[in-house]
């Protein structure tokens, strides 16, 4: 009944782990033919999820289970959304498309099972956003559009929503036709850089200085002998 209700209510994290309480009895648990589902459902509602600690964090416990192992497209689903790498939709729909359309989950012949598709497209999105901005200070649109497969307003409208959402900082300079992943450094922040460039470089100056002298020094022994 709770699962109907969050169903209903599109909480997938609270599906998920309406399933997990499932899994966890013992009737579940050490019946073959029954946890395996169970266990595909607490990490497709999962990865449904929009991302946060709490996610995250059930995520990664969901992948430590020694089950998931047997299960290899599930194993596989839950390395691309733990792992800072880009995970392609395309690609997706390609390798899951024909197992996951299967279930209820995802059902092709239900309006439910697409629009939760949609979803784990939307998902898959947003973490590929995370990524990029993890390794990239400054990418231009177009560069964009052909990492996340959108067009530029939809690469737009999912930066958008990831800089609300506060799991990435962006800032977009249309006129330049780019993005800046880089935030703004506070004063003293900048300030404490600052200082700490010119210490190393004045390391730099020091060792230098010692290296030069420590070769004239060499020089004129050599000279004298």
């Amino acid at each position: 009944l709770m699962i109907q209700y969050d169903l209903h209510e599109g909480n997938y994290l609270e599906v998920s782990r309406h399933y997990n309480q499932i899994y966890t009895t013992k009737s579940i648990s050490e019946d073959a033919a029954k946890w395996p589902g169970v266990l595909q459902n607490i990490l497709l509602y999962l990865v449904l999820s929009p991302f946060d600690n709490e996610q995250s964090d059930m995520l990664h416990r969901v992948q430590r289970d020694h089950n998931l192992e047997k299960l290899e497209l599930c194993t596989r689903l839950a390395k691309g959304f733990t792992t800072m790498e880009l995970t392609r939709w395309p690609a997706v729909e390609s390798v899951y498309g024909p197992e996951f359309r299967k279930t209820d989950v995802f059902s092709a012949q239900t309006d439910d099972g697409a629009a939760r598709w949609m979803t784990l497209r939307d998902r898959v999105i947003e973490h590929n956003i995370r990524v990029i901005a993890k390794y990239y200070t400054r990418a231009t649109i177009t560069r964009l559009t052909e990492l996340l497969d959108l067009g530029a307003d939809d690469v737009e409208a999912f930066l958008s929503r990831a800089v609300v959402a506060g799991t990435i900082y962006a800032r977009v300079d249309r006129p330049a036709g780019a993005v800046s992943f880089a935030k703004p450094r506070e004063g003293e922040e900048q300030l404490n850089a600052w200082a700490s460039d010119v210490g190393k470089l004045l390391g730099l100056v020091e060792k230098t200085t010692h290296l030069i002298a420590k070769e004239e020094i060499v020089n004129k022994i050599a000279r004298a002998i």
